[in-house]
């Protein structure tokens, strides 16, 4: 994971983009992104695997771009949500139930 961060930083450096990777700029650039990515299952069940690859690589790029412009250390982050993704969808309650957490 660090290779991939340490070469996204350069690629950014290279160009200077980074003041333009404000986190609202971010934020909007995710969310555009994973719309993109949503077109691809709008009308239909088919879709081609290497655009959707595409998409999602977008969405991932803008998403490390997002934790370097908030200094957040991306391991850390998702280690946290888990934990309290753990508290709130026990096994005993949660496999193999789509229900949300409230409704248990």
């Amino acid at each position: 994971m660090k290779e991939i961060h340490d070469e996204l930083i350069m690629f950014q450096k290279d160009r200077d983009w980074k003041k333009f990777h404000t986190p609202e700029n971010l934020a909007k650039s995710i969310s555009i992104e994973a719309a993109e990515l949503l077109e691809h299952f709008q009308w239909q069940k088919e879709y081609d695997e290497n655009e959707v690859a595409e998409e999602l690589a977008d969405v991932l790029i803008y998403c490390i771009y997002m934790a370097d412009a908030m200094n957040f250390d991306i391991k850390e982050i998702i280690l946290n949500k888990m934990e309290k993704n753990a508290l709130k969808y026990p096994v005993d309650k949660a496999k193999g139930n789509a229900k949300k957490y409230k409704e248990f």
